[in-house]
């Protein structure tokens, strides 16, 4: 047993949120970036990954001071591309697991790389995006600088959780140097030099001009951008403008710009990226190398994906006959091979107690024929003991029944019960290429279990035995393909369940929007009688559907099914559902449908915890993203239920306003602190959102790369195109109104304390504190924080301000105090507002003063420092034409002095035709003037 602890301890070492990647010796292994399957065959995006991987190896290599390279990549190609020799078969790897993925964006416009990231400081992020247009298009190099060097940057915010040193929303900050003020660029490092450049555009020709300060801020105005000189002296930094020929370092403790307003000084407490690569557990575990270049040159394996493979292995030991288990695993993998399976994908069945049992072999699902005949070998009896080994390898053996080796299969493993064998297969499983997702259903399923899946990247799921969750249907429901195929895939719009009293209505409403609508089923399951419950659901043009109308299978007596022909009627579906037995009973609503074309992305969401296992008194963090093909989905209501393995569930509404645990507001990611450990053990977590068509938005992705408006070369500022933006009309088409539910899995909690817990967690850090001046007073404001982190409501506020933003930041309790006795807290989540007159302090043009704030719980639990904030007065000096005409260019354009010249000749020439042409006119009517008086 000693030893399987430390195999799992090793095999966890490197499984983070799906990735599979590895560094040894400072080399980066089995990073996956896949292609997405609706892209058509273009060998080039093969070839340009490879091109742009190899040239960034170097390039990381020397910016992290010889520690890291890239040294082995599998590139997944999708499935409909024509198979090559030199292809091999996805093993554990998938499109949804992926660090980089190559897709289309949803609209027109959008090839700005991005990373997508959740978490804070030093966090990993999710995955990298490029456009195949990214890939492919050279002109692109002007605007981003070259494939290699915007990989390293983006990197760096997958791996080690660094941020942009520019930022989009505030591009310039107020700046004092040796007692001169003066407005400058968002950027580090400060030594980055260039010119402020307006454009004002018609068509393809743009004039530039000088920015002019903008009356209500003082600072540029809006659209004004900081050109850079193509040549420079600074080597920093990667995370600004990599494009730059001379950047070739991140900034670091030396070079870094505390004062620019940038998402890494906000989220990293204004240390450098460099500082925060240093942290990182990449680097305490590599050394330098002692070479000029990588030791290795990177290596590529190309994996092709193939029909999926799916082998049912199912728990009948004795406890299955518990809790009614048994049955309820049966309506769950029903609604799992009539509704969730993709069509086209391979299903076995196999059945364990002491031995395991083949059921039925791989069956192709080509119809509807099919599916029914599978449901016809789920279980419906159980006895005898656990051993989950002998159901896996007999899982295995159905697979090579028809494959020759497990690579890209999965098997769904489900089980109740302990067992002290399962070691005996991890290192079969591990190296078997096979993805297990592993369910566990009830409290004494095998602790174990959820090591198959870390092993394998499946995914980890628990029920618990309380009907009226969904538990164990919302757990078959989440295991959908991951090929990154999202028209193939089922789409859970509703998932509840009650339990109704005698003669008592469950009613409710479910609302199919426009992006789905195909292969629709309504599904009613209920736990007493065999006997259905009444049911009148009306679609939204008033057409009726009742019980007699729903299906009720002779092998599963308690679900009754509707399927929708073609597609569903987009609006609000009602249903009432009346509870006839003469008890009371669990009665449930499940609905799911798919997308309704393939042109139109469904709305999806993607649910789940910031880790697997959590020691008290350690938060977590509940993480939905809801977005529409690449585009946020912001606006909307988001629930999230997170059930223990004893005691009741707990719900939480998560929030996009980037507070508390929230990152970055309106990036379509809702989140929420989880603190209400309930006991030691196993929890799952499901989500519910709701979008109406009054608040629901779509928004733009935030992070992008930085788009460089132009160069200045030899002292001829050359710009860019604009960057192509998506009108407000096209973001917003139609979104209209919409439901979904996602199951988020399951995680484990350890060390809770057995006679319950004490206040241990502090009201959460203020990350939203902005500060102005308004005349002879300053005006703060932040979004109030919790008692316990982003819950309840805090006791008091510490303000603290200074002429330092260093000193206020590291000496937080020795600067000068705001007196605050007049502020008393608001709950968590509410926009505070605070003003008051700083005695002392003498305010002047070039004035600049620095605000932190700390919260205090009624525990005496104090926060962290708040991100700092500047209250700075500028006047801006007097507005001056430029001496000459500007000579700026667009970039593949025309010189805008010759346009200017054009346009200025132009009009002079028609003024004096017009001239011309009055002189005449007027001297033929001086010449008829007699006649006409006559």
């Amino acid at each position: 047993m000693r030893v399987f602890k430390i195999l799992v301890l090793l095999f966890l070492l490197h499984v983070v949120r799906g990735s599979m990647v590895q560094l040894k010796n400072g080399g980066y292994e089995d990073i996956v970036i896949a292609i997405n399957p609706e892209l058509p065959e273009d060998h080039n995006i093969i070839r340009n990954i490879q091109d742009m991987v190899k040239e960034a190896s170097s390039y990381l290599f020397n910016a992290t001071k010889q520690r890291f390279f890239f040294k082995a990549v599998k590139i997944i190609i999708p499935l409909h591309w024509l198979p090559k020799p030199e292809y091999l078969s996805v093993k554990t790897e998938s499109y949804d697991k992926a660090d980089v993925i190559v897709a289309n964006p949803f609209l027109k416009y959008g090839d700005d790389p991005y990373t997508l990231q959740y978490g804070g400081c030093g966090e990993k992020g999710r995955y990298i995006h490029f456009t195949p247009d990214f890939l492919l298009n050279d002109k692109l190099y002007n605007i981003y600088g070259s494939r290699a060097r915007v990989f390293v940057h983006e990197w760096a915010h997958l791996r080690w959780g660094v941020f942009d040193e520019y930022n989009n929303d505030a591009p310039f900050y107020m700046s004092v140097n040796a007692g001169t003020a003066s407005v400058e660029a968002t950027r580090c490092s400060a030594s980055v030099t260039g010119k402020y450049r307006f454009n004002n555009c018609t068509g393809n020709i743009c004039i530039s001009r000088q920015c002019k300060y903008d009356d209500r801020t003082k600072l540029y105005e809006a659209g004004c951008k900081f050109v850079p000189d193509k040549i420079q002296n600074a080597p920093a930094s990667i995370m600004y403008m990599q494009s730059l020929p001379s950047v070739v370092e991140f900034c670091d403790q030396s070079t870094h710009n505390e004062k620019a307003t940038n998402m890494q000084n906000k989220m990293c407490n204004y240390h450098s990226t460099w500082e925060v690569i240093m942290n990182s557990p990449d680097f305490s575990n590599t050394s330098p190398i002692n070479s000029t270049s990588p030791p290795n040159e990177t290596s590529f394996s190309l994996l092709q994906t193939k029909d999926r493979v799916v082998c049912l292995v199912l728990d009948v030991s004795g406890s299955m006959a518990a809790n009614n288990r048994i049955n309820r695993l049966y309506q769950a993998a029903e609604i799992f091979l009539l509704q969730i399976i993709e069509m086209g994908s391979w299903v076995g069945i196999v059945t364990f107690q002491t031995t395991a049992q083949i059921k039925t072999n791989l069956q192709q699902i080509v119809s509807e024929h099919v599916r029914q005949n599978l449901i016809t070998y789920l279980p419906t009896s159980a006895g005898g003991g656990t051993k989950i080994c002998e159901g896996v390898r007999k899982g295995f053996e159905v697979i090579k029944q028809k494959y020759s080796d497990l690579s890209g299969s999965e098997i769904v493993l489900l089980t109740d019960g302990e067992d002290t064998t399962v070691s005996s297969c991890l290192m079969e499983v591990k190296n078997s290429g096979s993805i297990i997702h592993t369910i566990a259903l009830g409290p004494s399923a095998a602790p174990e279990l959820e090591q198959f899946s870390d092993m394998t990247g499946g995914l980890k799921l628990y029920a618990t035995d309380t009907v009226d969750s969904n538990g164990l249907i919302d757990s078959f429901s989440g295991i959908s393909s991951g090929s990154g195929n999202i028209a193939e895939q089922s789409i859970q719009l509703e998932s509840i369940a009650r339990s109704i009293a005698v003669k008592q209505w469950m009613n409710g409403t479910v609302t199919v929007d426009s992006t789905v609508g195909n292969d629709t089923f309504f599904v009613v399951t209920w736990d007493g009688i065999t006997s259905p419950p009444d049911i009148l659901l009306r679609d939204p043009k008033g057409k009726e559907y009742r019980t007699s109308n729903f299906t009720v299978s002779n092998l599963n007596l308690r679900t009754a099914r509707l399927t929708i022909a073609g597609t569903a009627e987009v609006g609000d579906w009602l249903y009432w559902i009346q509870n006839n037995h003469i008890a009371p009973q669990v009665i449930s609503m499940i609905v799911t449908s798919r997308a309704a074309s393939l042109a139109v992305p469904p709305v999806t969401v993607k649910a789940h915890m910031n880790k697997d296992t959590n020691n008290f008194p350690n938060p977590m963090v509940i993480y939905a993203e809801v977005s529409q093909g690449f585009l946020p989905v912001l606006g909307a209501t988001v629930m999230a239920t997170v059930e223990p393995q004893t005691g009741s569930a707990v719900e939480l509404k998560l929030l996009d306003d980037g507070s508390g645990a929230d990152i970055t507001k309106n990036d379509g990611i809702y989140s929420k602190y989880f603190t209400s450990f309930k006991g030691n053990g196993r929890y799952n977590l499901k989500v519910h959102i709701q979008g109406r068509n009054k608040n629901v938005r779509l928004g733009r992705r935030q992070s992008r790369a930085l788009y460089v408006p132009g160069y200045i070369e030899n002292g001829e500022i050359k710009m860019n195109a604009p960057r192509p933006e998506v009108s407000d009309e096209e973001i917003q088409a139609k979104l209209g109104s919409f439901n979904r539910v996602a199951t988020g899995g399951s995680f484990v909690v350890e060390n809770v304390p057995s006679g319950g817990t004490t206040d241990v967690f502090p009201p959460c850090k203020i990350t939203d504190l902005e500060a102005q001046f308004a005349e002879d007073k300053i005006h703060l404001s932040w979004t109030a924080p919790g008692n316990d982190l982003d819950v309840g409501q805090a006791d008091r506020y510490i303000i603290k301000m200074s002429e330092s933003l260093l000193n206020l930041r590291n000496t937080f309790e020795t600067a000068t105090s705001v007196n605050t006795s007049s502020l008393i807290p608001n709950l968590a989540g509410t926009k505070e507002s605070f003003q008051f007159k700083a005695e002392n302090v003498t305010i002047e043009n070039g004035t600049i003063i620095y605000f932190a704030i700390r919260a205090i719980d009624n525990a005496s639990l104090t926060s962290e420092v708040s991100n700092v904030a500047q209250a700075a007065l500028f006047l801006p000096p007097k507005e001056s034409l430029p001496d000459k005409l500007p000579t700026d260019v667009i970039n593949d354009g025309v010189n805008v002095s010759t346009i200017v010249l054009i346009v200025t000749g132009s009009v002079i020439a028609v003024l004096i035709t017009v001239s011309i042409t009055v002189c005449i006119l007027h001297k033929k009517n001086r010449r008829g003037g007699p006649e006409l008086r006559m």
